[in-house]
């Protein structure tokens, strides 16, 4: 088994209830959710909205391939209604984003997996609800 961190945002609809919903269906679909941090409401990053974000992170032991990982995190985006993802930094309001933060102790570097998270050192919201969870 492996150990993965995700992060977990939402920031339009019922952001709480988006994040407990990602949470099950990770639980179902990716492996046994370890721990889940508390939920922490941030300003939108990188774009301008009105709609305040719910930020989590959560700890998965799982069977899946790093590229697997990235299929089932996306599959759950889209059941949830997420209808795009962010490409060269322009970013929007979501449902639900999931992102790998971290995998064992690899590296992924590829055009559309990068693991260890690229930019997670910049962001509080990534990082906060991280600490709180590891081990």
């Amino acid at each position: 088994m492996h150990k993965v961190y995700l992060s977990l945002g939402s920031n339009l609809g019922d952001r709480k209830y988006e994040i407990k919903r990602a949470v099950e269906l990770i639980g179902e679909r990716i492996g046994a959710v370890e721990r889940v941090s508390s939920l922490y409401e941030t300003e939108p990053w990188g774009f301008s909205s009105d709609n305040m974000f719910v930020n989590a992170a959560v700890c998965v032991s799982t069977h899946l391939t790093p590229r697997a990982l990235l299929e089932a995190t996306q599959a759950i985006e889209r059941d949830m209604g997420r209808t795009a993802k962010s490409v060269n930094g322009q970013y929007h309001d979501r449902t639900i984003d999931i992102d790998i933060l971290l995998y064992d102790n690899i590296k992924v570097d590829e055009p559309d997996l990068n693991i260890p998270h690229p930019l997670m050192n910049e962001r509080d919201f990534v990082m906060k609800p991280l600490k709180e969870i590891l081990a």
